[in-house]
Parts: structure tokens; C-alpha cells; sequence
């Protein structure tokens, strides 16, 4: 019952802000008109559709905030006032009065405001889907900002959750195609990331990961958490002072190199997924600032870590490779690819593969980004996958995602901006690192205290294993000769490299005089 109420409310809100106008225009008759009028009372359609379709998502609640968010980067798919109204929901989304949020504050630390802050601004610098932020001072005059969890939040996104989940659940029993798609694998990775995001000291400990990883970058900048003051509803953490990145005008102004800074948003991504594989995954412009102050300017500034994704060293290396072939326009590489990771059939045959992803990708490449609709090509490649039964990954969902937030970006800083050209660089020396001799010598010193222990273990399990009565010990006699071809194999490449660099010094030191 409660989600046939749930469906009904969204049903309602749906009719209510006159959304089904935007959707089902002269798709009805003058009953469809009449109905419609009966069921909603007060429905008023004299706000702008962009206006309309704002507050219905408010309405609805976290879960279509976020939808709203996403969508609001995507200027190129959306018209210019449905786009500048769903932009004010990264940062201006209603919030809850400044008395609530003094309330929580205290709750959390147990004690008066003023035993922890000098300061705090009851009214709050944004207000976002899941919380709010206000500024403050703490005792010892560190400027903060203190970043409240939304009152009953864990409730709303519960029941919205449940209702994907069974939503999920039906698709799969009725939909061949539906099936295909994993609905409910993506809806459990989508649970987990909203659950993670409740978690304010979870979202903490992101941003010191995060800070870390890219301090030696010296692109971006993280807020340092105030660890004394961080608890699951409520985190504190450093001031940072700067300009949304949406305020273009503003920063030309103050003499910011705004192509450099598309650049340099991309290399910030494909740094954190294919280097650290830790990637901020809700890069919408409202979570992102430059700093105009002298010793960093130009930088970004990160903000809002509730979301973050992760992938594997095969999520790495897989999503490597199908880049780089899709940039020397190499369709045979990837169809096998994804053969090879298990994406379409055994059966599939790599040449129709090829054709198909070919007559997709060719016709997008040599042009700037703002000529290349992402959702376009996106639509086709979906096309083909229900062709060939490719199976959607849900671990790599919020990594599409998050794509699609930074081509989005890109194109708002910079139309010109050709975001294949700017990242191919990048990801060949990554994979040259991967696969050449620093990646080696990187996995190397990597194992090198296992292989410390286990080097001068080998007589003694030798020993033990001539000693023990037949037929025993078979499983780590089978570990002991793996390890010791595995240990063989990387001595011979170090002797093969060292043989290789004496050859190449002395051909250097005799060409002279073999000339």
C-alpha cells in the first residue's frame, strides 16, 4: 500500500505542475483535459515550464533532485530555460530553517553552540538534496563551514528505494530487454551510494582521501575535515574561499584561463579514475569553485563528497584500453574487448561487432565537443547493445555518469574544448606506465617484501613437503611451484632488462668506432 501511495503522490505531483504538458503535448483528447483538471485541484500552469519542472522534482523529493541535477549539466540536450532552472538545484534547493539545523548541531556534539563555535550563521550558504551548509568560526578563529544533514532524510530516500527495488524486480520478470540491463544490480549500486551519502563521516573520510591523492597534482583543492568535530549528521571542515564555476563571466574577468581550466578539469578526472581509481562521481557545477586567491590561483576548489566511485585494477585497465582504441579508431579492439570481458556472447562475432560500433563512433571524430551530442552517440551505442545482447555493467554506472557531468562542464567552459585530444595523452602514458618498464619495476618493488619472505622460505618447504607422507600437502606443494614460477619468471625479465641496457651501453660506447 505504500508504494501504490508513493506512485499515486508522484502521479499527482506529476499532473499538478503540469509536467505531462512537457511530455504527452496533443497526445490527448478533451476528457484526458477534463480529468486531469478533476483530479488535481489547483493545478496552475501560468509558471515557465522550467520553473514547473524544478519544483516538482523539489516536490518529489532527494532521489528526483539528484535526476534534476545531473540533467542540469547537459545544456546541449535541454532548452536554455529548463536547463537554468534545474541549475538551481546543485546549490539552492528550499532549506530547513537555520533554528533545526542549531538544534541537530547541538544534538551532535553534546554540548551549547557557543562551547564550539565564536560564530555560526543560522542562515545557510547552500542547501542542497541531502544537506545544508553554514558558515562558522570555531574558539580558535579556524573559519569552517558546518554541513548538517537534512532532518528525516534516511525515511524519504527508504521509501523511494523500496519502490525502484520492486519497480527493478517487475522490469526484470516482464522484460526480456529489461533483464539485459540489470535493473536490479544498478538500483542496489544506486542504493548503496544514496545510504553512503547519509553518512556524513563516510563522506569525511572520502575528502581526505581525495586531498591526498591529489595534493601532488596541484590542480584541485580539498577541504581539510575538523576530525574532532565530525559525526554521522554532522561534519565540520576547512573554509575554502572561491567562485563557482558557473560564474564564467567572473572568472574571465579576474584573469582566469578559462580553455586551461577545461583542461585542466579533465585531466583531473581521468587522473582520479585511471590513476587512483577514486574518482569524485557528483561533479555537477554547484559542488565545483576556482580560487582567485594569489598562491593558488586558477585551481579548483572540490566540494560535496558523499558520492565517490572506485574501480578495480581490471575496471582500470579494461576501461584503458577500450579508450585508446577507441582514439586510434581501432572498432576491432574493441568489439574483442568486450568479448573478452564477457559483455556479449561467446558467439558474438567480432566482425559485426565492429562494424556496428564503427558506423556509430566514426562520424563524431575530427569534430570540436560542441558538435558532438555524447547523448546522441549514447543512444546509438544503446541501440546496438540490445542488438548484441551486451550485458550493462552497474559498477561502471556511476563512472557514465560522472562522464557525462564533466563533457557537460566542458562545454559550458568551453565549447572548443575537444575532449578525445586533451585526454589521449593522458591515458597512453598511463598505460605505457602500466605495461612498460616503470610499470614493472613499480610492481616489482610492490612485491618485493613478499617475495623477501617467501625467497629464503623455500628450502624449508621443500624439506617438509619430501618429508610428509604421500598424497599430502598436494595444495601447497601446488602454491609452492606457482609462486616459484612466478618468481622465475620475474628474475629472468630483470636478467633479460639488465642484459638488454648493457648491450644498448655498449653499442652506445663502440658505434664511434664501428663507423
Amino acid at each position: 500500500m505504500s508504494h501504490l501511495g508513493r506512485l499515486a503522490f508522484i502521479l499527482f505531483t506529476i499532473l499538478r505542475f503540469g509536467l505531462d504538458e512537457l511530455a504527452l503535448s496533443g497526445l490527448r483528447g478533451r476528457w484526458m483535459r477534463r480529468l486531469v483538471r478533476v483530479l488535481t485541484v489547483g493545478r496552475r500552469l501560468d509558471s515557465p515550464r522550467g520553473a514547473r519542472l524544478r519544483q516538482a522534482l523539489e516536490q518529489l523529493g532527494p532521489i528526483f533532485v539528484k535526476f534534476g541535477q545531473v540533467l542540469s549539466t547537459r545544456r546541449d540536450l535541454l532548452p536554455v530555460d529548463v536547463a537554468d532552472e534545474l541549475a538551481l538545484l546543485q546549490d539552492r534547493v528550499p532549506p530547513f530553517p537555520g533554528a533545526d539545523a542549531v538544534a541537530l548541531v547541538e544534538q551532535a556534539f553534546g554540548r551549547p553552540l557557543a562551547a564550539v563555535f565564536a560564530s555560526f550563521d543560522t542562515v545557510p550558504v547552500a542547501s542542497a538534496s541531502i544537506a545544508q551548509v553554514h558558515f562558522a568560526t570555531l574558539l580558535d578563529g579556524r573559519e569552517v563551514a558546518v554541513k548538517v544533514l537534512r532532518p528525516g532524510m534516511l525515511s524519504v530516500i527508504e521509501t523511494d528505494l523500496t519502490l525502484l527495488h520492486t519497480l527493478a524486480r517487475w522490469v526484470e520478470h516482464w522484460s526480456a530487454d529489461g533483464r539485459r540491463l540489470r535493473p536490479r544490480e544498478v538500483v542496489a549500486e544506486f542504493d548503496n551510494y544514496l545510504h553512503d551519502e547519509l553518512d556524513l563521516v563516510r563522506e569525511a573520510a572520502n575528502a581526505a582521501q581525495l586531498r591526498r591523492n591529489m595534493q601532488d597534482l596541484q590542480l584541485v583543492m580539498v577541504p581539510e575535515m575538523v576530525w574532532d568535530l565530525c559525526t554521522p549528521g554532522v561534519i565540520v571542515m576547512e573554509r575554502m574561499h572561491g567562485v563557482p564555476i558557473s560564474q564564467i563571466e567572473r572568472l574571465r574577468a579576474a584573469g582566469v584561463d578559462i580553455p586551461r581550466l577545461a583542461r585542466d578539469g579533465v585531466t583531473i578526472f581521468f587522473t582520479q579514475v585511471f590513476r587512483d581509481g577514486f574518482f569524485h562521481a557528483d561533479m555537477h557545477p554547484g559542488n565545483i569553485q576556482v580560487s582567485l586567491a594569489p598562491d593558488t590561483f586558477g585551481r579548483y576548489i572540490a566540494l560535496d563528497f558523499g558520492i565517490i566511485g572506485t574501480l578495480t585494477e581490471v575496471d582500470k585497465d579494461y576501461l584503458a584500453q577500450n579508450f585508446i582504441a577507441f582514439f586510434r579508431r581501432d572498432y576491432k579492439r574493441v568489439a574483442e574487448l568486450h568479448l573478452e570481458s564477457g559483455w556479449v556472447p561467446p558467439a558474438t562475432r567480432v566482425d559485426a561487432l565492429e562494424a556496428a560500433i564503427r558506423a556509430v563512433c566514426e562520424p563524431h571524430f575530427d569534430r570540436p565537443l560542441r558538435e558532438i551530442s555524447l547523448g546522441t552517440v549514447l543512444l546509438r551505442l544503446f541501440q546496438i547493445s540490445r542488438r548484441f545482447n551486451v550485458e550493462i555493467q552497474p559498477q561502471l554506472v556511476l563512472l557514465q555518469k560522472t562522464l557525462l557531468n564533466v563533457e557537460g562542464l566542458g562545454r559550458q567552459l568551453d565549447p572548443e574544448l575537444d575532449l578525445w585530444a586533451t585526454a589521449k595523452p593522458f591515458l597512453e602514458r598511463w598505460m605505457s606506465e602500466q605495461v612498460g618498464w616503470r610499470g614493472l619495476w613499480l610492481r616489482l618493488k610492490q612485491e618485493a617484501p613478499r617475495y623477501s619472505q617467501l625467497l629464503p622460505a623455500l628450502p624449508r618447504l621443500a624439506v617438509q613437503r619430501l618429508q610428509s607422507p604421500a598424497g599430502t600437502s598436494d595444495a601447497l606443494l601446488a602454491a609452492l611451484l606457482v609462486e616459484q614460477r612466478r618468481t622465475n619468471r620475474l628474475l629472468q625479465g630483470l636478467i633479460w632488462a639488465g642484459l638488454g641496457f648493457v648491450l644498448g651501453a655498449a653499442a652506445v660506447r663502440l658505434w664511434p668506432w664501428l663507423v
